[in-house]
């Protein structure tokens, strides 16, 4: 989930200063490229639109990542972790990450954050419970 945090990071500190919410609207809504459909319209993408597609994927990814144990998936989801931590300290402070596109990059990193933990949670009281089967 790093990815699309350092993405909307490079968009943010674009410039030699932090860029405007305004700013950022605008980088976020800037039409890219257009794929003319079938029904005769025109559907328009944005840096936004693929950034949320992108982080999604990324999310997709780090879910199946989570479901594995051990101590490279601690430290994976402390990472995880500390990532949401800075996204909401982003978010909450600095003017160009208070954007809808932001926030939903900001809640995937918290339900990988979520995710992660609910998986070793769940392991844990898994082998806690083959453990207390075999004691009998």
């Amino acid at each position: 989930m790093i990815v699309p945090v350092a993405v909307y990071n490079v968009f943010a500190w674009g410039g030699a200063t932090l860029s405007t919410v305004t700013d950022m609207r605008a980088r976020l809504d800037a039409d890219v490229f257009a794929v003319p459909m079938a029904s005769g319209v025109t559907w328009h993408i944005t840096p936004g639109h693929a950034l949320v597609v992108g982080s999604l994927m990324m999310l997709f990814f780090e879910l199946i990542k989570s479901t594995g144990i051990g101590r490279a998936a601690v430290m994976n989801h402390a990472f995880s972790l500390v990532l949401f931590v800075v996204c909401l300290i982003e978010f909450l402070l600095l003017p160009a990450f208070a954007t809808s596109i932001f926030f939903m990059i900001m809640i995937m990193t918290l339900l990988d954050v979520m995710a992660g933990f609910m998986v070793t949670i769940a392991a844990a009281r898994r082998d806690f419970a083959v453990a207390d089967g075999f004691g009998d």
